[in-house]
C-alpha cells in the first residue's frame, strides 16, 4: 500500500469526549447532511413503492396485473437490483470518492422521480414498473456507500452511535414514506399528481442536502472494475468469506432480514386473519414495529459503552425469540369477530399483550442488527470494505427471497400466520446457537457483558488508551477469577491472554478460557514445554497485530494486595523486538474487586471477610498511558499499576 492510499484510508482520531451522545452527531456536518440524505431516499423509496401499490390494488384495473400480484411484483422488480448490480455498486464505491458517488445517485433518483411523476400523471403502470426497477437500482447503488461511508468518517466510539442513528431513521423515513404515499395516493382527484409531486421535491431535498456532505476519498482509486454481475459476486462472497468473523455477521444480519421480512410481509393478513382489524390496524402493527427497531437501534449505543459491543448480538437474539413464540400464543386464543377498526382494536386489552410483543421483538432486533453492522465496518479491510458490504446486501437479497418462498410454502402447507410466527421464532432460536457456538467470539462478549452490567456496576476510566488496532500488550493486576472476562468488556478488541494453567480446570469459567483461545502457561519447573509453547503462542498473538493480556503477578492475589510482578513481561518483548515487532505496553488496574463474588477465597483468613461485596457491586478498571517496550521493566510495570490503584485507595481511607 503506498503512502497516499494509507493516508486516505487511516483511522479516523477517537472522539470519545468529542459528545455526549449519538444525537450530537446531527449537529456535526460530518454525520448530518449525510444522515438527511439517506433518510430522503429511504422515504422516497417507500412513498413511491406503497403509492404504486396502493394505486393499481385499489384505483386501476389492470388485466395483466392483478391486486393479489401487484405488491409481489412491485417487491420482486425493487429487489431483483440487489442481486445483479450489488457487485458493481461495491467495486465503484471502493474506487470512487464516496461524496462524488453519493452525488451521483441522488442525481440518478431526481431522474428516475420525473419519470415516475410522468408515469402517476398519466396513470401509465409500465412506466411506474420501470420507475420501481431503477429505484432499486438506486438503492443498490446507495447501499455499499452508505455503510462504508460511516467508518471512513466516525471513530470507533462513535461507530454504533452512528449506525444506530442511521438505522432508526431508515425504519422511521419507511414509516413515514408508507403514511404519506398512502394518504396522497387516496386523495381524490389530485392524489396521483399529489403523489409526483412529493416524489420529485423529495428527490431534490436529497441531492440538495448531499451538497453538504464532506469528500470521503476512494480507498482503492487503482481498483480495476469487474463489469460482470456474476463473476464479481462470486469473487465478493470469496472476498468476504476471507475473513470468517465478518462473513459469518453477514450471514447473522441476512437471517435478521429474513426474520423480519417474515413479520413484514404478514402484517396485512395477520391484521385482517388474525386480529380481524381493517387497514388501520395493519398500519398500526407496522408503526408498533418500526418504533421497536428505532428504540433498540438507539439503546445500542447506551448499552455499549459507545463501542461495537457484539455482546448485544446474543442478548437481541434470545430477545428475538421469547417475544415471536409470545406472539403465537398471545394471538392463538383470539375469538372471531367483525372487523374492527383502530379504536375497537385498541379497546381490548388481549391486543396490548400483542403489541408489547410486537415492539419487544423489533426492539431486540435493532440490538441484535447495529452491532453486526458496526463489526463489519469496523473489521472489514478499508480498501474493500464497501465490496464487503455489497456482499452482504447480495445475501440479504437471497435470504428475504427465501424468507417470502418459504412463508409461501407453509401457508400453502396449511400453517396459520400465527405457526408461522412460532416457526421463525424457534428457527432463529437455533439459528442463533449455531452461529455463536461458530463464533465464540459472540457469546464471550454476551457473557462479559452480563458480569459487567448485570453482576457487577463496571465502570472504565480512561479506556481510550487501548489501541483500537495493531498489536499491543495489556498489563493488569490479578484479582479475582473473572479478571479476563472484565478485560474483555472494556476492550473493543479481541483480547488473547497468557492464563495460569490450573484455572483451565475451573468449571465453566476454563471453558470459557477455551473458547476464548487464552494461551495456558505452567511454571517452567513444573512443566518446561508449556511454558515455552505460551511464549510461542504470545509471539503468534502480537505477529498477527492482535491484542495480548498477560497478569506478571502469576497468580491470583491472596490477601487483595498488589504482588510482585514476574519476568514473562520482558521475554514476551524480547521476542518480539526479534520479530521486528514495536509493542506497546498498556498498564491496567481493577479496582474494588476484591472481596467480590468471584475473589479467591482460601482457609486460614486469607479473606477476612469474604463476599462483602456483592450483587451490583461497583467495580472499575483504569487504564494508563502506554509504555514502548524499551521503557518497560517488571518494577516499573507494577509502579504504573500501583498508580492506577491510588484512587481506589483514597477512596476507601475517605
Amino acid at each position: 500500500m503506498n503512502s497516499d492510499t494509507q493516508a486516505m484510508t487511516a483511522p479516523v482520531p477517537q472522539a470519545a469526549h468529542a459528545h455526549p451522545n449519538q444525537f450530537a452527531l446531527l449537529g456535526q456536518r460530518r454525520f448530518a447532511p449525510f444522515f438527511w440524505t439517506q433518510f430522503s431516499g429511504a422515504a422516497n423509496d417507500n412513498v413511491f413503492k406503497f403509492a404504486f401499490t396502493v394505486m393499481v390494488t385499489y384505483q386501476l384495473s389492470v388485466g395483466w396485473l392483478p391486486p393479489a400480484m401487484a405488491g409481489l411484483v412491485i417487491g420482486a422488480l425493487f429487489i431483483s437490483p440487489f442481486l445483479l448490480f450489488s457487485a458493481t455498486a461495491g467495486q465503484l464505491t471502493d474506487k470512487f470518492d464516496k461524496t462524488v458517488m453519493i452525488r451521483f445517485v441522488k442525481n440518478l433518483e431526481v431522474v428516475i422521480m420525473l419519470i415516475a411523476a410522468y408515469g402517476f400523471v398519466s396513470g401509465q403502470v409500465v412506466v411506474l414498473l420501470l420507475c420501481t426497477f431503477l429505484m432499486g437500482l438506486h438503492s443498490t447503488l446507495f447501499g455499499p456507500v452508505k455503510f462504508a461511508y460511516l467508518p471512513q468518517v466516525l471513530g470507533e466510539r462513535e461507530l454504533t452511535g452512528g449506525n444506530g442513528m442511521v438505522e432508526m431513521g431508515t425504519f422511521v423515513a419507511i414509516l413515514l414514506g408508507n403514511i404519506a404515499g398512502g394518504l396522497l395516493v387516496a386523495m381524490p382527484e389530485v392524489g396521483h399528481r399529489n403523489v409526483a409531486v412529493a416524489c420529485v421535491l423529495l428527490a431534490l431535498l436529497g441531492r440538495g442536502v448531499a451538497q453538504f456532505i464532506p469528500r470521503a476519498p476512494a480507498t482503492d482509486p487503482g481498483l480495476t472494475i469487474n463489469w460482470n454481475p456474476v463473476s464479481e459476486t462470486w469473487r465478493n462472497l470469496k472476498l468476504a468469506h476471507g475473513n470468517l468473523v465478518v462473513f459469518r455477521s453477514l450471514l447473522g444480519i441476512s437471517w435478521m432480514w429474513f426474520f423480519g421480512a417474515v413479520f413484514l410481509s404478514q402484517f396485512p393478513s395477520f391484521a385482517k386473519e388474525v386480529l380481524h382489524g381493517n387497514e388501520q390496524v395493519a398500519s398500526l402493527l407496522l408503526v408498533v414495529f418500526s418504533i421497536g427497531i428505532g428504540t433498540g437501534s438507539l439503546l445500542c449505543e447506551v448499552l455499549s459503552r459507545r463501542h461495537v459491543e457484539i455482546g448485544l448480538v446474543p442478548l437481541g437474539a434470545i430477545g428475538m425469540s421469547v417475544f415471536a413464540v409470545d406472539l403465537y400464543f398471545a394471538s392463538k386464543g383470539l375469538p372471531a369477530s367483525e372487523v374492527m377498526g383502530l379504536a375497537a382494536f385498541l379497546a381490548q386489552s388481549a391486543h396490548w399483550r400483542l403489541m408489547a410483543d410486537l415492539l419487544l421483538l423489533s426492539l431486540f432486533a435493532g440490538l441484535y442488527s447495529v452491532p453486526m453492522y458496526a463489526l463489519i465496518q469496523l473489521r472489514s479491510q478499508p480498501t474493500h470494505r464497501a465490496r464487503i458490504i455489497a456482499a452482504n446486501n447480495i445475501l440479504n437479497a437471497l435470504f428475504m427471497i427465501a424468507s417470502s418462498v418459504i412463508a409461501g410454502v407453509l401457508l400453502k402447507s396449511g400453517f396459520t400466520i400465527p405457526q408461522i410466527f412460532l416457526f421463525t421464532g424457534l428457527a432463529n432460536a437455533a439459528v442463533a446457537a449455531y452461529i455463536f457456538l461458530l463464533m465464540p467470539e459472540y457469546l464471550l462478549r454476551f457473557v462479559a457483558w452480563v458480569l459487567s452490567h448485570l453482576v457487577y456496576r463496571f465502570k472504565v476510566r480512561d479506556d481510550e488508551h487501548i489501541p483500537t488496532q495493531g498489536a499491543a500488550v495489556l498489563v493488569c493486576n490479578h484479582v479475582s477469577f473473572v479478571d479476563a472476562i472484565l478485560l474483555m468488556a472494556a476492550s473493543p478488541r479481541p483480547i488473547r491472554f497468557i492464563m495460569d494453567h490450573r484455572i483451565f480446570q475451573v468449571p465453566v469459567l476454563g471453558w470459557l478460557f477455551k473458547l476464548a483461545k487464552a494461551i495456558p502457561i505452567a511454571p517452567r519447573a513444573e512443566d518446561p514445554a508449556a511454558y515455552e509453547a505460551a511464549f510461542v503462542a504470545a509471539a503468534q498473538v502480537l505477529q498477527e497485530g492482535d491484542l495480548l493480556a498477560i497478569f506478571p503477578e502469576g497468580g491470583i492475589t491472596k490477601d487483595g494486595n498488589l504482588q510482585e510482578f514476574k519476568g514473562g513481561i520482558m521475554k514476551i518483548l524480547e521476542r518480539a523486538e526479534q520479530q521486528g515487532l514495536t509493542v506497546p505496553v498498556i498498564p491496567m488496574a481493577l479496582v474494588n474487586l476484591w472481596g467480590s463474588f468471584f475473589s479467591r477465597v482460601e482457609k486460614g483468613g486469607a479473606m477476612v471477610r469474604p463476599f462483602r461485596r456483592g450483587m451490583f457491586s461497583q467495580v472499575g478498571l483504569n487504564v494508563g498511558p502506554a509504555l514502548q517496550a524499551n521503557q518497560v521493566q517488571p518494577q516499573v510495570l507494577r509502579e504504573r499499576v500501583a498508580g492506577l490503584l491510588q484512587p481506589q485507595r483514597a477512596s476507601e481511607n475517605s
